[in-house]
């Protein structure tokens, strides 16, 4: 079978547009077009049914588009081992997270990682949604879960919980609550429990709001929830892992947590060697070491 037919089929396959492939192939449609006429003879089938808005595959194109997308994968991740080299870290690593996660913890210790090596080009895509790291949504992905795929290569980091938390000056300025109850007259900042979240967090939420607390406010993430406390505006359902990088947080109502969260760092088996993969996997488990000494130091493990 004619390798380069099958670049151009994976092309209009993925496209779904003889233009569009032409495009990202800078071959002409006509061209791109007697290529795939010609592998269509060849195979003795018809690989995609003729639209006006443009090609879908047939059954048997279905079945050819998987095989060279396995194959495109199988590619990249050679072609990635062989641009590292032992010396050199560089090109695009696609890493995926929660936006929560990814905002407030992992984002800002980055400088780091690029202090280290400059030329690495991070593509960093926060979303609730679990990309599928087998098909190549993203190279490497930090979990509120462990994994399910046993193809993947996982590390747990660390666990996490869901806690409540204000600033001093509100404290002082609406009262310290002394037990569940208390939370009544403050306002509660949260995620709905019906938002996307981890599960644990969603219980306390549902937990916290059966008090029938007057006041609200809810934040579709925690990067608006941790803005709401520090502004002053109630007590905030927050992860523990921010007190690390704010220190005006307060813990309110030691007693009152979530379940335990597992962190989990994750990527294909076929990215083990890859050295992209290997530098942000060590750096990551050099700022969890830093985290942790830095919150046993200070009392709140």
């Amino acid at each position: 079978m004619d390798w380069d037919k099958l670049r151009i089929f994976h092309a209009v396959a993925d496209a779904g547009s003889l233009t569009h492939a032409g495009d990202t192939l800078h071959l002409s449609q006509s061209a791109v077009s007697r290529q795939i006429r010609a592998l269509e003879e060849s195979l003795g089938t018809t690989l995609f049914h003729r639209h006006a808005r443009g090609l879908i595959l047939t059954e048997q194109g279905e079945l050819l588009f998987e095989a060279t997308s396995s194959m495109a994968r199988k590619l990249e991740g050679a072609s990635a081992r062989i641009r590292d080299s032992e010396e050199h870290v560089f090109g695009e690593l696609k890493v995926t997270t929660t936006v929560g996660f990814g905002t407030l913890w992992l984002a800002p210790r980055l400088v780091k990682l690029y202090e280290k090596y400059p030329d690495l080009k991070i593509d960093l895509m926060l979303e609730e949604r679990v990309l599928d790291l087998p098909m190549r949504e993203a190279d490497v992905a930090i979990r509120m879960k462990e994994p399910s795929q046993s193809d993947l290569i996982r590390r747990r980091l660390l666990n996490i919980r869901m806690r409540l938390y204000a600033t001093q000056e509100y404290l002082d300025h609406a009262g310290t609550p002394q037990g569940i109850a208390d939370l009544i007259p403050h306002r509660l900042i949260c995620q709905k429990a019906n938002q996307p979240q981890v599960a644990a967090g969603a219980r306390l939420v549902q937990e916290l709001m059966s008090q029938n607390i007057t006041s609200t406010l809810t934040v579709n993430n925690y990067l608006g929830v941790l803005q709401g406390v520090l502004a002053n505006v109630g007590i905030g359902v927050l992860p523990d892992y921010l007190t690390a990088d704010n220190p005006r947080l307060v813990r309110v109502l030691p007693d009152v947590e979530s379940g335990e969260v597992p962190v989990f760092l994750a990527y294909p088996e076929e990215l083990r060697q890859t050295r992209r993969v290997a530098a942000f996997r060590d750096f990551v488990l050099e700022e969890i070491q830093a985290y942790r000494r830095q919150q046993s130091e200070n009392g709140t493990a």
